[in-house]
């Protein structure tokens, strides 16, 4: 039995916190968020769109998917350190937490996906895997002792440590940026409304692609492949080809399968920036002779 399964075989210890209550600090940031971020679209403009949807893509494009996800939990690919640690800071403005809580909470789902100890499954109900297990029970995302127990690879590097208890400072210092930049409007386009989609396009990928869509892969959990949360989501969306194969670097397997991130990742690896990058299950030297 491994660490995770011997913390999460009784559903306790965990992120899981279903039937606790409100978490009331989580609750009052989350209901302040969305109100700044439906206030945003009284101050529409293109100029403030497009800054919204580059910082949406170094945010959740780079720091979620490139990041937080492929790299740092499932090391799918390895690239320079600064590299990685830069990817770690985009991760920590999207509010999702830093890496280390991060990378804890994903790995306790692969290990009892949809089953008991999975921190947000729809079997718990779609409400509970999209935001519920965020509103309730205890606020684990500072608390970098006790996730570092699942994520000891992050919490050897004292940056990730730094990272994981000081993760809301990139997200201010953003905001003190942009603010001096373009005023309170792009703020509420570039921070609120920004953070607000992309923390509903993660959980997108928490609550839909385990409840709708297509299954490629007879895995032992609900996981589907759902092409507009991979659309949404830099190519998280194909989420049974991921869960069954969690530590390749693509997620598209098929050419109809548009995955944004591992067409970045496949120009980082022909520059030689990024290396022993996995797909389905095989270096990328196993998969492609040519790659090598």
């Amino acid at each position: 039995m491994t660490l995770i399964e011997e913390k999460t075989a009784t559903g306790k210890d965990s992120e899981v916190s279903l039937g606790q209550p409100v978490n009331w600090s989580v609750a009052i940031v989350m209901g302040i968020f969305h109100v700044a971020a439906v206030a945003a679209l009284f101050v529409f403009s293109w100029q403030l769109l497009a800054a919204s949807i580059f910082l949406y893509w170094i945010a959740t494009g780079l720091g979620i998917s490139m990041g937080y996800h492929r790299l740092h939990t499932h090391r799918s690919y390895k690239v320079p350190l600064f590299l990685e640690y830069f990817f770690a800071v985009c991760g920590a403005l999207t509010m999702e937490g830093g890496p280390i809580s991060w990378v804890a909470t994903h790995r306790i789902h692969h290990q009892n996906s949809d089953r008991e100890g999975d921190p947000h499954s729809p079997r718990d109900g779609g409400w509970w895997s999209h935001a519920g297990w965020i509103l309730t029970g205890e606020a684990n995302h500072s608390n970098t002792r006790k996730m570092s127990r699942y994520a000891p690879d992050l919490a050897k590097h004292n940056f990730y440590v730094l990272l994981n208890n000081y993760h809301w400072v990139p997200l201010l210092a953003l905001a003190i940026l942009l603010g001096a930049i373009g005023g309170y409007k792009l703020v509420l386009w570039g921070i609120f409304l920004r953070v607000v989609f992309g923390l509903h396009t993660t959980w997108l990928v928490n609550s839909a692609t385990h409840m709708w869509g297509s299954r490629r892969f007879a895995t032992r959990d609900d996981s589907r492949n759902n092409w507009w949360v991979a659309l949404l989501t830099f190519g998280e969306g194909w989420h049974n080809n991921h869960h069954a194969h969690p530590t390749s670097a693509r997620h598209g397997l098929a050419w109809y399968e548009f995955d944004p991130s591992w067409l970045l990742l496949r120009v980082l690896r022909s520059f030689g920036v990024a290396k022993s990058v996995r797909m389905a299950g095989l270096t990328d030297a196993a998969a492609d002779p040519k790659a090598a």
